[in-house]
């Protein structure tokens, strides 16, 4: 259920984009520079594509919040901070594996692998 939600609100997120750049820029962001509403200052009707513009940008609040219900699902009411008590603990006189052996570069004290002359 996630992939599908997930899977439209791809498609949706590039659609809404592409869907406001088309467009026609109508100026006077914030209400500055008059705009050529005349004096009564009334609205234009509304376009197909603004009526598109908004089904696309409600089909997008909606699959947030659907991945966003998704997510808190799955996460079983636990925040990371309750996970750390959880932690198993370590007993006594046992020795964790070291992970990074073989991974980080020889000390000093070590010899090289490769003679330094070749």
């Amino acid at each position: 259920m996630e992939n599908v939600v997930l899977v439209i609100h791809l498609i949706l997120a590039p659609a809404l984009i592409g869907m406001v750049l088309m467009q026609r820029s109508e100026g006077g962001g914030l209400g500055i520079g008059g705009g050529g509403g005349g004096a009564n200052g009334a609205r234009a009707g509304s376009t197909a594509m603004g009526k598109a513009t908004w089904i696309l940008a409600i089909g997008f609040i909606c699959t947030s919040i659907a991945l966003t219900i998704i997510a808190a699902e799955k996460s079983a009411g636990a925040s990371v901070v309750d996970r750390l008590f959880d932690a198993p603990v370590v007993e006594e006189g046992v020795v964790a594996p070291d992970l990074g052996e073989g991974l980080l570069p020889p000390s000093a004290d070590e010899t090289p692998l490769v003679p330094a002359g070749e």
